[in-house]
């Protein structure tokens, strides 16, 4: 699939999130527990603390779970195509802020209902919302590369390991810190870039490292969709 693109290029380190995930307690079903990545602009998901939501769970060290059973992809595949979702659902990612971005890509995949059923990743509460305090889930949603509008042009985020303790960071090859991810962002868009930013990453990358890109996305008014390897 080709885009038009204006480049964006950024690589963060991985334990950028590392002093408050888990700070809070998410208010979820009973289920198999992970590190959530804090974010400070994900939306209220008070659907996914219902018992009937559609919760995959995939743990640090990339075991993947639906409810409280372990499956395997090619079942999970055959459990989301089966699932009678109803209007207004949708499907649920709680995945551990240390595992590698390339089983959540997997997840992502073998979970996809062609846009029919939205794809959202859960989070964790920022500090700010008070430690041990009991909140809604919340999360961001989510489209995959493939179904990136035709007609439209992406601003291209992405993610590179770095040998640095801080990773460079570049926009249209022009370094900044990440601190200016958020408005150099806005800047884009409000020259008339279209709102709407593909994040290219190295499936190697611990999730928490995606989270917070589309973290600072998502303040800047951006739609995400992430890039599958290959395309």
């Amino acid at each position: 699939m080709k885009y038009g693109i204006a480049v964006c290029l950024v690589a963060l380190t991985s334990g950028i999130f590392a002093p408050s995930i888990a700070a809070q307690a998410a208010a979820l079903q009973s289920g198999i527990s992970v590190e959530l990545v804090p974010t400070h602009n994900a939306s209220p998901m008070p659907e996914a603390d219902s018992e009937h939501a559609f919760i995959v769970a995939v743990t640090a060290n990339g075991s993947v779970y639906l409810g409280v059973h372990s499956i395997t992809l090619a079942e999970l595949t055959e459990k989301t195509r089966s699932t009678p979702f109803r209007r207004g659902h949708a499907l649920y990612i709680k995945a551990d802020a240390r595992t590698p971005y390339a089983t959540v890509l997997e997840v992502l995949k073998a979970t996809r209902t062609g846009g029919l059923i939205p794809q959202v990743l859960l989070t964790g509460q920022s500090a700010s919302a008070g430690s041990g305090t009991i909140t809604p889930p919340q999360g961001l949603e989510v489209s995959l590369g493939s179904a990136f509008p035709s007609g439209t042009v992406a601003t291209v985020v992405e993610l590179l390991p770095s040998v640095e303790q801080r990773p460079l960071v570049k926009i249209n090859n022009d370094q900044i810190s990440w601190m200016e991810l958020e408005s150099t962002l806005r800047r884009h868009f409000h020259k008339g870039d279209d709102q709407l930013v593909l994040l290219r990453a190295d499936v190697r990358l611990p999730f928490s490292d995606i989270v917070g890109a589309m973290d600072s996305c998502r303040a800047a008014g951006a739609k995400v969709y992430l890039a599958e390897p290959g395309r």
